[in-house]
C-alpha cells in the first residue's frame, strides 16, 4: 500500500504537518511529487534493487524521496546526518548508492561524496548547492505520467555492528507492486495498534531512524496525518498534542523521563486528552517511569519490541503490562524461541538468546553473508537473533535481560562500545580501555570509558576531558564518553579477552 489512493479520495487532506512551521503537505502533493521524482530516478537509469541515499534532518521532503524510492522498486538508505565524514563515506561506498539526496543546509556533512570510486547523482533540497541538482527544479521538470508498473521498493538502513563498522540491513524486496497489500508495518500498526485514516500521529524523533521513518510512512499508507517535530522538546511535544489533537504517538523512554521532569504546573497546562495510543520502543523503559506516565496519561501506553532487521515483533498493551510489569509482550510477528549458545531451546524462566522464527529470513546484511549467517540458529536457518538475551514466563510473555554484546542504548540510540574503544586505543596516555554503559536517569544509559594509564600519567579532570575530546574527534559526538574512570587494571582472561560483564557489575549492582 502507498498514499496514491488517498490522493484520489482525500486530495486536500494533510499527509504531513511540520510542527515547527505549520507547513502542510497534502496527499495530492505527496502523490505528485513522489511520482515525478520516481520517474526521474528511472530516467537516469536506476532499476529495481538499486539504492538511493538520503542525508537530511526532519523535513517533509524526506517523504518525497522515500515514496519515490518505494514506487520505483528501489532501496532507500536514510543516513544519520550527525555521523562523521568517514562514517558517512563508508555507508555511501558500502551501499553502492547511485543517487545522494541532501537536506537543507547539510552541505558540509556530505562532502564525503567527493572522490567516490563511482559516479553518483547528487540532489539537494536547497536551490544553490554547487555540484548538486536542485530538488524543486528536478521535480518540476520530471514526467507526471504514472508508469504501467511500479514495483515495491524497500529500505536498507544502517545499524552499527559490534565491531564498530555499520551494517546495511537489507530487507528482501517484495514480489508485488506498490499498490498491492502485504506490508508488514501496515499489518502491524493497522491491525495491532488500530491505525487508520483517522490517525493523527505525532513523530518526535529523527527520521533517519527506522521506527520514525517506517511508522510515518505507515500512517501515509493508511491515510492518516503525520505531525513531525523538528526535534524533541518535552514542552513542545505537549503543545503539539494539544494543538493538533494528536491521537497516536511514538516515544522512547528518555522522552518520557524528560516530560515527567517538567514542573507540575507546566504538565497540567496542556490538554492531552485526545491521546488514545502512546507507543514506546527502542529501549527498555524503567517500570517506575512507565507507571508514572500511565498515572499522567492514563492506561494508553503500548510497547513493542523489534529491531531494524524486523525479524520479529512482540507487543504488550497497558492492561497486560500492569499484570506483567517489565515484560515486552508476546509475539505478533514470528514465533519466539529462547535458546542457549548451542541452540538448545530453554525452559520457561531461563535466559537465553532471543530468536524469531519466520517462513524465511526476512533480511540480509548487505555484502556480508557471514554476518547474516551469524544471526541464524545453528540448526534452523529461518530462525534469527540479533543479540538480545531474555526469557519467557509460563504465559509466553517475553522479558529482556541484556544485550549479548553489551550494546549501550542511550536515549533510544544504539551505541557500540567496540567502536569507541577502537577510537581511544591510540590515545598516548591510555594503555587499556573498556567502554560500558552506566545508569543515567534521563537517558537510560550513558557512555563511560574505564581506562588504565601509561607510566608517568596521573588521573585528573583535565586528562578525563582530554580523553573525551580525543574520542569526539574520531566518532560522532553522541557516541563519545560522557565520563572517564581511571583504574589500575581491567578484568581480562589469560588470553586477553575483556570480561566486560564483570566490569559492568560495578556500575549496575542491582543487575
Amino acid at each position: 500500500m502507498y498514499p496514491g489512493p488517498h490522493a484520489l479520495l482525500t486530495p486536500d487532506k494533510p499527509a504531513i504537518v511540520m510542527q515547527a512551521t505549520g507547513q502542510q503537505v497534502t496527499y495530492a502533493q505527496l502523490e505528485d511529487r513522489s511520482l515525478r521524482l520516481a520517474n526521474w530516478l528511472r530516467s537516469v537509469g536506476l532499476t529495481r534493487g538499486d539504492v538511493v541515499a538520503l542525508v537530511s534532518d526532519n523535513d517533509a521532503r524526506v517523504f518525497d524521496v522515500y515514496w519515490a524510492a518505494q514506487r520505483a522498486g528501489l532501496y532507500i538508505t536514510s543516513i544519520n546526518y550527525r555521523l562523521r565524514p568517514d562514517e558517512l563515506r563508508y555507508i555511501l561506498e558500502n551501499s553502492g548508492a547511485k543517487v545522494l539526496f541532501v537536506g537543507q543546509g547539510l552541505d558540509e556533512a556530505v562532502q564525503p561524496w567527493q572522490g567516490l570510486a563511482r559516479a553518483i547523482h547528487r540532489v539537494s533540497f536547497q536551490a544553490d548547492l554547487p555540484g548538486f541538482l536542485a530538488l524543486e527544479d528536478l521535480i518540476a521538470a520530471a514526467s507526471p505520467v504514472r508508469p504501467d508498473q511500479e514495483p515495491r521498493g524497500g529500505d536498507m538502513l544502517y545499524s552499527s555492528g559490534t565491531t564498530g563498522r555499520p551494517k546495511g540491513v537489507q530487507q528482501a524486496l517484495p514480489d508485488r507492486t506498490i499498490a498491492e497489500p502485504g506490508d508488514t508495518m501496515v499489518a502491524m500498526f493497522g491491525g495491532v495498534f488500530g491505525f487508520s485514516s483517522e490517525t493523527v500521529y505525532l513523530s518526535p524523533a529523527p527520521l533517519y531512524h527506522a521506527a520514525p521513518l517506517r511508522t510515518c510512512a505507515t500512517v501515509h499508507a493508511l491515510g492518516g496525518t503525520a505531525v513531525i517535530m523538528d526535534r524533541f522538546d518535552p514542552e513542545e511535544a505537549l503543545q503539539a498534542i494539544e494543538h493538533w489533537r494528536i491521537n497516536a504517538s511514538q516515544w522512547v523512554p528518555t522522552m518520557f523521563v524528560r516530560m515527567l521532569k517538567l514542573p507540575e504546573e507546566v504538565r497540567r497546562r496542556y490538554d492531552v486528552s485526545s491521546l488514545r495510543m502512546a507507543i514506546h520502543a527502542a529501549a527498555p523503559c524503567p517500570v517506575e517511569v512507565k507507571r508514572s506516565m500511565m498515572a499522567w496519561w492514563g492506561p494508553i501506553l503500548h510497547e513493542y519490541y523489534s529491531c531494524t532487521e524486523l525479524n520479529g515483533m512482540t507487543v504488550i498493551g497497558p492492561d497486560e503490562w500492569l499484570r506483567k510489569p517489565g515484560s515486552v509482550g508476546r509475539p505478533v510477528l514470528g514465533t519466539l524461541h529462547i535458546c542457549d549458545d548451542a541452540g538448545v531451546e530453554q525452559p520457561v524462566g531461563c535466559d537465553g538468546l532471543v530468536y524469531f522464527e519466520r517462513d524465511r529470513l526476512p533480511f540480509a546484511y548487505h555484502g556480508d553473508p557471514d554476518k547474516t549467517r551469524a544471526t541464524q540458529h545453528p540448526l534452523h536457518e529461518t530462525w534469527s537473533a540479533v543479540g538480545d538475551i531474555g526469557h519467557v514466563d509460563a504465559d509466553g510473555y517475553l522479558y529482556l535481560t541484556d544485550r549479548q554484546a553489551f550494546m549501550i542504548i542511550s536515549g533510544g540510540v544504539n551505541i557500540y562500545p567496540q567502536e569507541v574503544e577502537n577510537a581511544l586505543a591510540l590515545h598516548p596516555a591510555i594503555t587499556d580501555v573498556a567502554v560500558v554503559g552506566v545508569p543515567d536517569v534521563e537517558m537510560g544509559e550513558q557512555v563511560k570509558a574505564v581506562v588504565t594509564l601509561a607510566a608517568g600519567q596521573e588521573p585528573s579532570e583535565d586528562l578525563a576531558q582530554a580523553i573525551i575530546e580525543f574520542a569526539k574527534c574520531r566518532v560522532a559526538s553522541y557516541k563519545a564518553p560522557k565520563s572517564v574512570d581511571f583504574v589500575q587494571t581491567l578484568p581480562r582472561t589469560p588470553t586477553g579477552k575483556m570480561l566486560k560483564g564483570e566490569l559492568r557489575k560495578q556500575y549496575w549492582p542491582a543487575r
